[in-house]
Parts: structure tokens; C-alpha cells; sequence
């Protein structure tokens, strides 16, 4: 059975860094997309960043300051999070797929914009940037 797990949440000052980690448990990770979704208080959430084995994704926001990586032997996926912001306050979510492009799925861009949702999901993590 998949499940997914963050960790590595906490209070951290502006222009700090942060590193979350998840681990997605009971399948191989190579063939799924693995995404970061944050929601603020107040807010939707919105993807962050998203990783298939082959390539990653970013939006805006986040590009030059996160950086995600995977270790499929260890079904870890992390997000290197730096210089943030008071506006990177969120609970962020880790999240996963399957890869089905073979057959006509989604990509993992499609995943991190919205157009279409992540199967599990795990229970995420509080992030804080304040002084």
C-alpha cells in the first residue's frame, strides 16, 4: 500500500532555508511522478514543484530558490527551499502518480499546474518564514 509522508517542516527566518522530505513507501518510485503543493492560509493550494524520473518542474516562484531531488533506491524526494520569503508560509504537501504518459497520461507539468490532480497524497508540513 503507497503511502506518503513529509517531514522536515518548521519556523525559519526570511532569506533562510529549509529542506522537506518525503518518503513515498510501498512501490517503486521510478515510475511515478512525485510533486511539492503548498497551501497559505487563505488560500488554494498550488503546485510548487514536480519530478518524474527524468526531468523536474518548477513554477515561477519558485524557480532559482527550490530545488527537488529523488533517490529512488531510498523513495526519498526532497525540496531544497532557500532565500524564503513570508509569502513561502504554507503547509506544504508531497504528492504522488503514477507515470502513465506511455498509455496517454499526464505529465508531471500537468500534475504541478492543476490540469490534473495527484492520486496520494500525504498529510503535510507547516512552514513558517517569519522574524
Amino acid at each position: 500500500q503507497l503511502q506518503v509522508v513529509e517531514s522536515g517542516g518548521g519556523l525559519v527566518q526570511p532569506g533562510g532555508s529549509l529542506t522537506l522530505s518525503c518518503v513515498v513507501s510501498g512501490v517503486d518510485l521510478d515510475v511515478y511522478h512525485i510533486g511539492w503543493f503548498r497551501q497559505a492560509p487563505g488560500k488554494e493550494r498550488e503546485g510548487v514543484s514536480c519530478s518524474s524520473d527524468e526531468k523536474s518542474y518548477y513554477v515561477d516562484s519558485a524557480k532559482g530558490r527550490f530545488t527537488i531531488s529523488r533517490d529512488n533506491a531510498k523513495n526519498t524526494v526532497t525540496l531544497q527551499m532557500t532565500n524564503l520569503t513570508p509569502e513561502d508560509t504554507a503547509v506544504y504537501y508531497c504528492a504522488a502518480a503514477r507515470d502513465s504518459r506511455w498509455v496517454g497520461g499526464p505529465s508531471c507539468e500537468d500534475h504541478l499546474i492543476g490540469r490534473y490532480k495527484m492520486n496520494y497524497w500525504g498529510k503535510g508540513t507547516l512552514v513558517t518564514v517569519s522574524s
